[in-house]
């Protein structure tokens, strides 16, 4: 017999057992090398996501404290702070001008207003300076750069039997 021949009668194959060890025996050593620590819930906990006795960011806080955090992590201050504005319209700007003009919205430090007519676009246009003094005044300095104001919509078209097709008819000379 050869010397090979011999190691394999003295060698007997691994059973299930035994390749289901060396199998766990491997993916442990992958974890380490990964990082990760093998065997379940007891390996090392990352900083930070321990329950202790100081407090953290997972704590309980009133809802305005928590309200307050979201809109700071968020940059959501200034938008906040116009639609604020958007209720208040009447008290910033006076009971006539928001009878006749409507805030509609705002990008990009513009404010986009409404005019019920060409006459009241055409006044807003010259308190436009004035108004976006007042309303930053109210927001923040350099909240609203500026008023953008467009005239009345117009009516919506309508279709009928004694309608030519492409006629607003009457409205406003707005254009």
């Amino acid at each position: 017999m050869n010397d090979g021949e011999q190691q394999k009668r003295k060698a007997p194959e691994p059973s299930g057992v035994d390749l289901a060890r060396q199998a766990l025996a491997a993916a442990r050593e992958q974890a380490r090398a990964r990082g990760h620590a093998a065997g379940g819930k007891r390996g090392r906990q990352q900083p930070g996501l321990r329950s202790g006795a100081r407090a953290d960011g997972r704590d309980p806080m009133p809802l305005m404290a928590a309200l307050d955090r979201l809109r700071t992590e968020h940059g959501w201050e200034m938008p906040i702070a116009v639609a604020g504005v958007m209720e208040r319209w009447p008290e910033i700007v006076g009971p006539e001008i928001a009878a006749h003009c409507e805030p509609e919205r705002y990008e990009d430090r513009e404010l986009l207003v409404r005019c019920g007519s060409s006459a009241w676009a055409a006044q807003l246009k010259l308190l436009a300076p004035q108004l976006v003094a007042r309303l930053n005044a109210e927001l923040g300095q350099g909240t609203v750069r500026l008023i953008k104001v467009q005239g009345p919509g117009g009516r919506p078209k309508r279709y009928g039997p004694l309608r030519a097709p492409g006629s607003g008819g009457p409205g406003d000379t707005w254009g």
